[in-house]
């Protein structure tokens, strides 16, 4: 009878039931597809911070920036991870809004769900100071007469095709443009480009010497109130641009409530409304069903400039 026991033990540790830990088990990775420093990059971080203090596990946030590809190739290597939740992809609407048109295989057809939104930037169009026009029609109309440079994170992404589509309603003449793996002061400071796009938060140093020409969204951020939004310029211009968290659609359910649960109380931590009063950012969470929403109202938007961009 002690065989036959500790028989049936031995197969009961071992049948695949036994096998399986409860979620999580080991280091979960949240993957920012930009550089360290950026709005993205600093409030997912909280977000990890609060789950591995939640769960006690290691959780970091893994940066795979992708310079002229955007944040393609970061969205790629969270694509390619096992659909298990350690690897939590904290990615910019232009991975659902078009990223199964962009002819990556791994991203078509789209592979994630959003598990919701967290961040919506304060994103602006910002020009070196030094140049004398301090409008979207001013510099209209100095580009018909001088080289202007736009700076931008890649050509493929929403605020560069929306910055695009405004210059060309407009009357704005772009020289050229070039995509960088960051943007900041210093991007503007040596030269390198006359406009970008970028958000607020990384031109806080200087933005006593530089002009914010316009923000994205359809309000104006306090930091910088003079500044029209887009769409009081070109109403149709009207897109949101935001980060959420996005998992495999194979992922189990119970990890996605896990994930959820954590960001949720992390959204709403004294930490993140600090980075909200002192970025402009908006920082609240929208459930899965209103991310789906506002995908659908980007993709909408997204034809419109598309239009203006044949």
């Amino acid at each position: 009878m002690k065989l036959k026991a500790l028989g049936l033990a031995a197969a009961t540790a071992l049948s695949p039931l036994a096998a399986l830990a409860e979620y999580p088990e080991k280091p979960v990775s949240f993957v920012v597809p930009w550089p360290p420093g950026d709005l993205a990059d600093i409030t997912t971080r909280i977000i990890a911070d609060e789950f591995q203090n939640t769960y006690d596990v290691a959780s970091a946030v893994l940066n795979k920036p992708g310079g002229g590809g955007g944040p393609f190739p970061g969205a790629v290597y969270v694509a390619q991870q096992p659909a298990d939740g350690y690897t939590v992809g904290a990615l910019v609407n232009a991975i659902p809004a078009f990223g199964d048109q962009v002819g990556i295989p791994d991203l078509n057809p789209n592979p994630f769900e959003p598990l919701g939104i967290y961040l919506t930037y304060p994103f602006v169009i910002a020009a070196r100071g030094d140049l004398p026009f301090e409008t979207v029609e001013e510099l209209a109309e100095y580009s018909q007469d001088n080289a202007v440079v736009l700076g931008h994170f890649g050509a493929r992404l929403l605020p560069t095709r929306a910055t695009f589509a405004l210059a060309k309603t407009t009357g704005i003449e772009l020289a050229s443009h070039a995509a960088f793996d960051a943007l900041d002061c210093n991007t503007l400071a040596s030269g390198d480009a006359d406009l970008i796009t970028v958000t607020v938060q990384t031109i806080l140093p200087c933005m006593d010497s530089v002009n914010v020409l316009a923000t994205f969204g359809d309000t104006r951020l306090p930091l910088a109130p003079d500044a029209p939004a887009v769409t009081e310029i070109v109403p149709d211009l009207n897109l949101s641009l935001w980060n959420g968290l996005f998992v495999h659609k194979d992922t189990p359910q119970d990890v996605r409530d896990k994930i959820t649960e954590v960001a949720q109380r992390a959204v709403a931590s004294d930490r993140m409304q600090e980075i909200a009063e002192k970025t402009g950012a908006l920082i609240e969470w929208s459930t899965q069903e209103q991310a789906q929403e506002r995908i659908a109202s980007d993709k909408a938007a997204l034809a419109v400039i598309n239009e203006l961009l044949k």
